[in-house]
């Protein structure tokens, strides 16, 4: 079965029944502090692969009632989720806007994409049309730990489908090699800050607290479990 229909037949949705709406609202919280940090405040929102619309619902919270948020998605199963949280300033789409002239938004977020799409190079660059400013985040999963076990991207393969594996200094190529000016970038740790799952998260959750805080790079290139949150434009 093609990759790219798994997010249209339900397989998706089987495989991941709560589309990770539980780590949502942490990284709402996440994209609105580096909108902050670099004082930002945008009129008009998109979300390109919303999902459940659980990150846009928290950014739309975070970011007020005065701002338009619009969430797009492929996935039917996603968008008969995210459909009922409509609101006033809040409104999802299933259709891929990328490839229309308009709307033209202040800001465009793809949180947890860029990993599931085939021409990820072609992705960036029509997303870099679509807004001033984008907001993406992006799993770290080239690993030192991960590459000598394979189980953790190839799990990340089957589960979440994840066809892409990036470490900062490829994240960042990909995002220059396609024409993006960087404005701020910062690391996620939500394996530090959000309950572990699993025995094997809780062990490693001490060593990965203590080696990011001694050295954030090594941490996230040796251990694992970070992502990076970059705004561009």
């Amino acid at each position: 079965m093609p990759r790219n229909t798994r997010y249209q037949d339900g397989t998706y949705l089987q495989c991941n029944p709560t589309w990770h709406a539980e780590d949502s609202p942490w990284k709402a919280r996440h994209i609105a502090t580096i909108l902050r940090r670099n004082h930002i405040s945008p009129k008009t929102v998109c979300e390109i692969g919303c999902g459940a619309g659980e990150v846009l619902s928290g950014v739309a919270r975070e970011l007020g009632d005065d701002v338009v948020c619009s969430g797009f998605e492929v996935s039917p199963q996603a968008f008969e989720i995210c459909r009922t949280k409509e609101q006033r300033n809040l409104r999802f789409f299933l259709r891929d806007p990328l490839d229309e002239p308009e709307p033209v938004f202040d800001v465009a977020l793809a949180i947890d994409v860029v990993e599931h799409v085939e021409d990820c190079f072609g992705f960036l660059r029509r997303l870099k049309r679509k807004a001033v400013y984008k907001v993406l985040h992006i799993p770290l999963e080239m690993t030192v730990q991960a590459v000598l076990r394979m189980s953790p991207l190839l799990a990340a393969r089957a589960s979440v489908g994840h066809i892409h594996y990036f470490s900062r200094e490829t994240a960042i190529a990909i995002l220059e090699d396609t024409g993006y000016e960087l404005i701020d970038q910062c690391y996620t740790a939500l394996s530090l800050e959000l309950p572990a799952r699993g025995w094997g998260a809780r062990l490693a959750r001490l060593p990965r607290r203590l080696a990011f805080a001694a050295h954030p790079d090594f941490a996230v290139r040796v251990l694992g479990g970070f992502w990076l949150l970059v705004l561009a434009k």
